[in-house]
């Protein structure tokens, strides 16, 4: 109770009052690691969902906008599920981390892209054109995740190209 009167009264809290709230914050707000699991399992068989969608939509002939608009939120959802796994700041201090940096970058601005050239510009070619980008750079930017993946694909792409 004399803690609620002081944060009414616009007192600051001790150096010891504010660790312990910190550490019961944290405390209520972490998941344990079942429910993280659970969480990813369901957001990236989302994002995969969507994203078959999309692809169906597209093949049922109901536009290259809705192909876009859910192959993209089905990227979008599918790596924001390992948010669960890790945590959003650790996600996203990963995904800015110098060897997925461009990746990141090159990810993030073609899903922009992507929906800027089916919503608003209706330019089907040129938001293929993304679609397909942002997936290559998709790819790259999950191979980061997988110790020489990197290395084996490029060493792979060098010796077709040298045939």
């Amino acid at each position: 109770m004399d803690k609620l009167r002081r944060v009414l009264s616009g007192d600051e809290p001790t150096p010891e009052e504010e660790s312990s709230i910190i550490t019961q914050i944290n405390d209520m707000s972490t998941l344990s690691w079942s429910t993280r699991i659970k969480g990813f399992i369901i957001c990236f068989a989302l994002g995969i969902l969507l994203s078959i969608l999309g692809s169906v939509a597209l093949f049922l002939h109901r536009g290259i906008v809705v192909f876009a608009v859910f192959y993209t939120l089905g990227n979008v959802i599918s790596m924001a599920s390992t948010c669960f796994l890790m945590g959003p700041f650790k996600q996203i201090k990963k995904m800015f981390a110098e060897t997925r940096l461009i990746a990141t970058i090159i990810v993030l601005v073609m899903m922009v892209l992507t929906f800027i050239a089916a919503i608003v510009w209706k330019k089907a070619g040129l938001t293929l054109i993304f679609i397909i980008i942002q997936s290559l750079a998709m790819t790259w930017y999950s191979l980061s995740y997988i110790p020489y993946a990197r290395d084996a694909v490029k060493k792979t792409m060098s010796a077709i190209l040298e045939v």
